[in-house]
């Protein structure tokens, strides 16, 4: 018997199976992809490292990052892309870079930055999850990394001010959200009738933004002005996440995807695994000056 795939991840709240991103878009992977993991929520007991999560351990790996996660969930033969045509899997990686860029960012800043945000809502329930002393230090170096993350990617020229660059990235997620309503459209999912990788993304990103009670809602209302982006979300979470975490792991499914795998598959799927890798080294951040963080700081203090 095959040894068990276990995720270890932030838990939920609010409706969701996690409110971690980066959570979501695996575990939405795994559920569209028939992999069985065993979840493992992280929590007061916990002792692995929370830096890296989402965690997936097999019994000769360990792997963290989505993108890595989902590669080598498709290598096992869990692939919810074996439908997709060649452009729908450029497309994926086009849409999979458009919200690393233009909605990662903001996303990032409702839960980590905005002041009343973070301490009525980020910080207690992560620290409430992390044993002491953890709960005291952690959240907080969460926080400043989402900050420089926004920043690295944010602070370079004419953005000098923090406040500049608020309104830039609260502009672009806004397009963003438009750009991904339009392209949705009527359908189910973003190819038709089947989700995929490109699904599993862009519900990890919107479902915590969505679902999440926040006391400043900028981008949360923007999107729930959008139906078909919300009614995209709640429909992934009836029809997928309706049993308990404790059930995932012992689902009998089937990976999805030919038994064999022929030889135009298989190109096609190395292909599709190099663009991914590529992408992510694309448009490496540009770092700002030490006098850029001195003034993209100074409105902080």
């Amino acid at each position: 018997m095959a040894a068990p795939l276990e995720l270890s991840c932030w838990g939920g709240g609010w409706g969701l199976p996690s409110v971690h991103s980066d959570s979501l878009v695996v575990m939405a992977y795994a559920k569209f992809s028939g992999a069985p993991l065993k979840v493992n929520v992280i929590d007061n007991n916990w002792r692995g490292s929370r830096g890296d999560v989402p965690v997936l351990t097999t019994e000769d790996n360990t792997i963290s990052q989505p993108a890595k996660i989902l590669n080598f969930l498709r290598k096992q033969k869990y692939n919810a892309d074996y439908e997709l045509s060649a452009k729908q899997g450029a497309d994926t990686l086009a849409y999979i870079a458009l919200l690393e860029e233009k909605l990662l960012p903001a996303v990032l800043h409702t839960f980590w930055v905005e002041s009343d945000n973070y301490f009525t809502v980020t910080k207690p329930w992560f620290a409430s999850r992390m044993p002491f002393p953890l709960s005291l230090i952690l959240p907080g170096r969460m926080s400043k990394g989402a900050l420089n993350r926004i920043l690295l990617t944010r602070g370079e020229p004419p953005f000098y001010h923090l406040r500049e660059v608020e309104a830039q990235i609260y502009r672009d997620a806004k397009e963003c959200l438009n750009l991904l309503s339009n392209r949705l459209g009527t359908s189910q999912f973003f190819f038709g009738d089947m989700p995929s990788t490109l699904d599993a993304y862009v519900f990890g990103f919107l479902a915590p933004l969505y679902k999440v009670r926040f006391p400043k809602v900028q981008l949360q209302e923007h999107l729930k002005q959008l139906s078909n982006l919300c009614r995209f979300c709640d429909d992934i979470l009836n029809s997928y996440f309706r049993v308990s975490l404790g059930d995932l792991h012992v689902q009998k499914v089937k990976p999805r995807g030919p038994a064999t795998t022929s030889v135009k598959f298989t190109v096609a799927s190395s292909l599709y695994e190099r663009l991914l890798a590529l992408c992510q080294h694309l448009s490496p951040p540009h770092f700002p000056s030490a006098l850029q963080y001195r003034s993209l700081f100074a409105t902080r203090q």
